[in-house]
């Protein structure tokens, strides 16, 4: 495929071209792919760079050619709108040739949207303390293991915080999903009223970390595992291993040094779908 405009920088602050932005989608391809196949996906565009306003984009294309995936999903109002799925290298170097900077994915798949096989927390705080980032997300990984027999991974989001994201077998509706996680979420909070929150107004929250839990309703997303973060830096949503927590840094995996990583360490997601499991309440 020829890119278009390869030479126009998208991050200005480090100079990376459009080129440069789709080879990255290309290279980690085999590593971004287990996570985009089958899903409906949402484009955040920036077509003139990430320091100029972007678009986010939810319907497929019309000129998008055949061999670029679609699904018909339900819609609010609607019977079915169509969605891009990306199932090949092809398809996601063509997105992002199109001005697609973040793929935002459905925590579901596409032959059965309503029963999510995924459960993510966003652990998003209010202020630049990173230590109470690192100890909730070890907290909760012990929770959902030891409390509840789930297996837990953990990914940096490219910002401040970390996804918990816990893989399901499909048992559970996103209702019930979205109602567990509220349920561990609220009993996390509960136990440290001082420094977690599940009040979702910023007014409320004050200096808490926010467990942000609604990106487990019907139809939400999440920045895919690998996915870059239109951030001056470029900066990767990298998954981690558990051990990689305690010394966690913000913005420390970007485009240009996630395959140094990747070349010295395995995929800490490469067995994820393998530890599916079901929600407690549906066993």
């Amino acid at each position: 495929m020829t890119v278009s405009h390869p030479d126009r920088v998208v991050f200005p602050a480090i100079g990376l071209t459009k080129g440069e932005l789709v080879d990255y989608y290309v290279r980690i391809g085999p590593h971004i792919l287990p996570h985009l196949r089958g899903r409906p996906l949402t484009m955040q565009i920036y077509p003139k760079g990430v320091e100029e306003p972007g678009a986010f984009v939810k319907e497929r294309r019309k000129h998008f050619p055949d061999w670029v995936g679609s699904a018909e999903v339900p819609r609010k109002g609607k019977e079915t709108f169509l969605m891009p799925v990306i199932d090949t290298v092809d398809a996601l170097a063509y997105v992002a040739n199109q001005g697609m900077v973040v793929p935002h994915v459905w925590l579901s798949r596409v032959d059965d949207p309503w029963h999510p096989d995924r459960l993510v927390f966003d652990l998003d705080p209010s202020t630049d303390d990173i230590g109470i980032v690192r100890d909730t997300a070890l907290e909760l990984r012990t929770v959902l293991r030891d409390e509840h027999g789930l297996v837990p991974y953990v990914k940096s989001t490219g910002s401040r915080g970390l996804h918990v994201t816990v893989p399901l077998d499909r048992s559970a509706s996103s209702e019930e999903v979205r109602a567990f996680a509220e349920r561990v979420a609220d009993d996390l909070a509960e136990r440290h009223p001082d420094t977690l929150t599940t009040a979702f107004s910023k007014a409320d929250r004050g200096t808490r970390l926010y467990l942000d839990v609604l990106r487990n309703g019907p139809a939400q997303t999440e920045v895919v595992a690998y996915g870059v973060r239109a951030r001056p830096t470029a900066p990767v949503a990298a998954p981690l291993e558990w051990d990689e927590v305690r010394t966690f840094e913000p913005g420390k995996w970007t485009v240009r040094n996630i395959f140094r990583r990747l070349s010295r360490r395995a995929d800490p997601w490469a067995d994820m779908d393998a530890n599916a499991r079901a929600l407690p309440s549906v066993r």
